[in-house]
Parts: structure tokens; C-alpha cells; sequence
């Protein structure tokens, strides 16, 4: 019986060795300064659309999802060199990153826009920020629509509140970022001293990077993608952040 019991333990062991080692680990990298697609809370927890998507996505796709802080500029670096193998960040598939990262299937739609001061009365609109200078974040599509602007100065920070701040301060005329940070900011107390103005500037589509020879992980998380669309499980997580 003895010799029965230590073979059951034996056995018991063999599997909880293997599932260990079958535990397929997804390495996420995020710049938790973009709310509501991610952010962290009072915890210090990444918490957000995206957080929550590309958890929900890792889950349905077996994989157990770690997510780490890394700046916007240095996330595809980071996919290029195997650190990690997915960025989350809210990060807009464009003709130049599609040719150094593969992205998964878009999961949102967005769109730039400008945001002002309150009682700012000359800048009704993107048209209206010729010569004047703007704060925006670093390596994102809102810093290269910003560096079109005839005879403005821009200001690159590392994050979204960093530009934002900027403004509040007076050290700066405009904010260009994302229509949905945007207004996701204006619910906030530093947010009250600030408009969005103008139209949303051009349409752009979100998603999450994967390093290009990571062929099998880009198709197993836009299945699990298409499964959460198809379960109601991304309406879920959608109307959760934006109602």
C-alpha cells in the first residue's frame, strides 16, 4: 500500500510538472498613461480597455498574461528583441510600424483631436494652430500630426499627462492625442480647465503588436479576438470603459 501510495504521489507530481511546464506565458508591455485604455489605479494594478481585452484575449487563447510598465517609444523595440511579445497600448496601425511589427485584427476605432485651455478663444479647431506651440506625447501618431502644423513648436513628452500638464500650466496652446483620451481626461479635475476643440481629425484604428516571426501567437490571439466579438464578452468589456 505504501509502495502504491508513493507511486500516486510520483505520478501526481509527474503532471503538476508538466502542466507547469506547459504554462504558456504571454509577455505584455504597456504605457499605463493613456486612460481608459490603460492606466493604473490607487493599487498601482494596469487596469483599462485594453488591460482588460488583452487579458480576456490572453485567457480564451490559453495563455497566462504578465504585463509590465515600458514607454511608448521603446514598446516595439522591446517586441523586435523578444523582451516582449505583445504590446497593449493603444497604439494605431500605421504603413510604417505594420513594416517592423505584425498587429492583430483592429479592435478600435479613434481619432485625434485638439484640446485647449478653457479660455482659449483664438483655437477653434486643428486649422487654427499655426505658429503656436503644442505638447504632445512621444512616438505617437499625435506627435507626427502635430509636427505638420506650419511654424509650430512642438514639445514631445514621454507621456500623455505630461503633455497634458503642460497645458494646464500655460506651457503650451494645444494637446493633440487621441479623441477618446481626450475625453476620457475632460471627467477629470485637471481635465475641467480644458476643452477639446474642432473636429476629430482623421479616423485610426487600434492594435496590439506582435513581433513579425511570431506568427502562431499573432493567430491564436485574433481567433481568441474574434471569439470575445462573437460571445458578447468584447461588448461587455467595451460598455465597461465607455458606456
Amino acid at each position: 500500500m505504501k509502495k502504491l501510495a508513493m507511486l500516486a504521489v510520483i505520478v501526481l507530481m509527474g503532471i503538476s510538472a508538466t502542466c507547469m511546464a506547459a504554462e504558456k506565458i504571454l509577455r505584455v508591455a504597456t504605457e499605463p498613461t493613456f486612460a481608459p485604455f490603460e492606466f493604473t489605479d490607487d493599487k498601482g494594478e494596469f487596469v483599462g480597455f485594453d488591460m482588460d481585452l488583452i487579458r480576456a484575449m490572453g485567457k480564451e487563447a490559453g495563455y497566462k498574461v504578465e504585463i509590465q510598465h515600458i514607454g511608448f517609444d521603446a514598446l516595439i523595440p522591446s517586441l523586435q528583441t523578444n523582451i516582449i511579445d505583445c504590446a497593449a497600448s493603444g497604439i494605431t496601425i500605421t504603413e510604417a510600424r505594420s513594416k517592423v511589427v505584425t498587429f492583430s485584427a483592429p479592435y478600435y476605432t479613434a481619432g485625434l483631436q485638439v484640446l485647449v485651455s478653457v479660455g482659449n478663444t483664438d483655437i477653434k479647431g486643428y486649422t487654427d494652430l499655426k505658429g503656436k506651440k503644442i505638447a504632445c506625447q512621444i512616438g505617437t501618431t499625435g506627435e507626427n500630426k502635430s509636427r505638420q502644423v506650419d511654424g509650430a513648436t512642438v514639445v514631445a513628452y514621454n507621456t500623455n499627462v505630461e503633455a497634458c500638464m503642460e497645458l494646464v500650466n500655460g506651457g503650451a496652446d494645444a494637446v493633440i492625442n487621441d479623441a477618446p483620451v481626450i475625453a476620457f481626461y475632460l471627467k477629470t479635475p485637471a481635465g475641467k480647465k480644458c476643452k477639446a476643440v474642432g473636429d476629430i481629425l482623421e479616423a485610426e484604428e487600434y492594435g496590439f503588436a506582435f513581433n513579425k516571426n511570431n506568427v502562431k501567437l499573432t493567430k491564436d490571439m485574433n481567433k481568441a479576438l474574434a471569439t470575445l466579438k462573437k460571445n458578447g464578452e468584447y461588448d461587455k468589456i467595451y460598455a465597461k470603459w465607455f458606456n
